[in-house]
């Protein structure tokens, strides 16, 4: 069973960044597609991004465009998400989650394996 790991969450203030960090112990996150989704409380689980098992291509939904940027690191086996210019509403508790094929998408039901979060709060 793919096991996910999420860490570098946290407390800071609006404006500010972080980075989340997505791993998997013993097994090889290049074979997946990797995605982020967010669930705030009292909201449905979203899709933030997105990238394809070769890297090659990404996708962000509308409210993150120009601020996050997820890249993968296969040497290091670990996807992150840079979280820019972080806003309250960017607020919640962020998952990774591995699907199958090459391409990405940010629906929930595309992916298999997920993680089981970190918490990300945007407040002064």
């Amino acid at each position: 069973q793919l096991q996910l790991v999420e860490f570098g969450g946290g407390l800071v203030q609006p404006g500010g960044s972080l980075r989340l960090s997505c791993a998997s112990s013993g097994f090889t996150l290049g074979y997946y597609p990797i995605a982020w989704f967010r669930q705030a409380p009292g909201k449905e689980r979203e899709g933030v991004s997105c990238i394809s098992r070769s890297g090659l291509t990404s996708d962000y939904t509308d409210s993150v465009k120009g601020r996050f940027t997820i890249s993968r690191d296969n040497a290091v086996n670990t996807v992150y998400l840079q979280m820019n210019s972080l806003k309250p509403e960017d607020t919640g508790v962020y998952y990774c989650a591995a699907g199958v094929g090459d391409a990405c998408g940010l629906r929930t039901y595309d992916y298999d394996h997920w993680g089981q979060g970190t918490q990300v709060t945007v407040s002064s």
